[in-house]
């Protein structure tokens, strides 16, 4: 059985069918990559994943219970980073990490934020305020989130944004670490990101109604949500 799965899909968006009769399976240990021009619901789907949007219709599951019987426990599984990165200007980048980690369950949060700092390549930012931190920086400090406290569900939004070919690398590193413990990833992307074995789901296939740009894809990601 399928550990992460869903049945016909529909998203709703406003007036706007943005994808119809969606469904996908993976298995732990497993990847997803969500394939589509902006606006094909890739950000909708993910935050479907994530519980921030309900779908119109359609089941997902966990474990083969339907998700919707306990939304709560399933956020608790889930690590999730959109577009936007959630980095609290006026506090450090281990402060910002720490914080996440706390809330993540972490025995040590600020070793923990440390840790993952180290793993993608930027201890040397770790007492430096959110502000002074560059796009890149930024970014690598918003995935070290999903290193700093264990969750088995990673959805990941256009990771690779801002990221140069090290830090991609890096990426590419936790992910594999990630899914050889069991874990799931499910990623959108336009780049690539080496993902052995993961499969592909192309959005275009569901599309449903006016194909015009997805406006809320790239004006919510303020949501940006991480249990």
């Amino acid at each position: 059985m399928p550990l992460f799965a869903a049945t016909d899909l529909t998203c709703l968006r406003g007036e706007r069918l943005v994808f119809q009769d969606l469904s996908f399976a993976v298995e732990a240990g497993g990847a997803l990559v969500l394939l589509g021009p902006n606006g094909s619901g890739k950000s909708s789907l993910l935050r479907m994943m994530a519980g921030l949007l309900r779908p119109f219709s359609g089941i997902m599951s966990w474990d083969g219970a339907p998700v919707s019987a306990d939304p709560d426990s399933h956020r608790s599984r889930v690590h999730y980073v959109g577009h936007l990165d959630a980095v609290k200007p006026v506090l450090s980048a281990r402060e910002n990490l720490a914080f996440w980690a706390s809330m993540g369950g972490a025995s040590d949060p600020s070793g923990a934020a440390m840790a993952a700092l180290e793993r993608l390549g930027v201890p040397h930012i770790a007492d430096v305020p959110g502000r002074y931190l560059s796009a890149g920086q930024k970014r690598r400090l918003n995935l070290a989130r999903i290193l700093a406290a264990p969750a088995p569900l990673w959805l990941l939004d256009e990771p690779s944004v801002a990221l140069d070919r090290a830090g991609i690398g890096q990426l590419e590193a936790a992910i594999a670490d990630h899914r050889r413990g069991g874990g799931i990833v499910v990623v959108s992307t336009h780049a690539e990101i080496a993902i052995p074995g993961a499969a592909t789901l192309h959005m275009d296939d569901f599309a449903a109604g006016d194909p015009r740009h997805d406006t809320d894809e790239h004006n919510t990601e303020d949501q940006d949500f991480e249990s």
